[in-house]
């Protein structure tokens, strides 16, 4: 006769003798999927070739490491965005209120581009004959946002040299400044974008020629939908 074991995800048969190394793998991988995320920028290719496996297992140990990258790189374009700019030119906007409504945003805004540009994605390679899953395609398009979380280093050093001023119009941090953390923040998309066509390339096999054409194609897809929120908006 069989008894349970009681598990966080729900309950498995289990025979008296049977090994628990299966109920200790899942931790392990979980773990090793925080240091595969460091090792995104170093070694993209390894990293994303472990997206091939779309198993419930395998997808389950990932999405820790995959929800924090999307969380941080919604904090990362939260900043980017005009908003951000001019979010402290209420005086009620001051203080406390900028970090609570930077979590928040960026947690919003994570949410968004993980499940909604995850899903132009997949649609995109859908169209191009890929056999990759709606799942697989939300996990590449986080692991191709490391950069972007990464440029939140910029963010202290902003803080250190103009303050709060970087949350309003006109602040100190104007002018020359201003260009050189755009251009640097401009070079972390770069280095996403460039993410994303390796991890296409090596999820799904393509050439080159495919993988920029996937590329383009999920740009022009992700701009169509931009714009027609900004219409259903206005």
């Amino acid at each position: 006769m069989n008894f349970w074991v009681i598990r966080l995800q729900g309950a498995v048969p289990y025979a008296p003798g049977m090994s628990i190394q299966a109920d200790r793998a899942q931790p392990d991988e979980a773990r090793a999927w925080w240091q595969r995320v460091l090792l995104v920028p170093q070694a993209p290719r390894t990293v994303f070739a472990e997206l091939r496996d779309d198993s419930r297992e395998a997808a389950e140990a990932r999405q820790d490491a995959i929800a924090a990258i999307a969380f941080f790189a919604g904090v990362a374009l939260t900043l980017l965005s005009s908003q951000a700019g001019s979010f402290a030119d209420d005086p009620a906007r001051a203080g406390i209120v900028i970090p609570v409504w930077l979590f928040i945003a960026g947690l919003f805004v994570g949410i968004v581009n993980y499940w909604l540009g995850g899903g132009v994605l997949y649609l995109a390679l859908d169209w191009l004959g890929a056999k990759s899953t709606y799942r697989q395609a939300r996990h590449l398009l986080a692991l191709a946002a490391v950069p972007l979380a990464l440029s939140l280093v910029l963010l202290p050093v902003r803080l250190a040299l103009y303050g709060d001023d970087i949350f309003r119009s006109g602040g100190s941090d104007s002018g020359a400044g201003a260009h050189v953390f755009t251009a640097l923040a401009a070079g972390f998309a770069l280095w996403s974008l460039a993410l994303l066509a390796v991890g296409i390339r090596v999820v799904e096999g393509w050439s080159w020629p495919r993988t920029v054409g996937a590329v383009a194609l999920f740009g022009g897809l992700l701009a169509a939908v931009d714009l027609a929120l900004t219409l259903l908006g206005g």
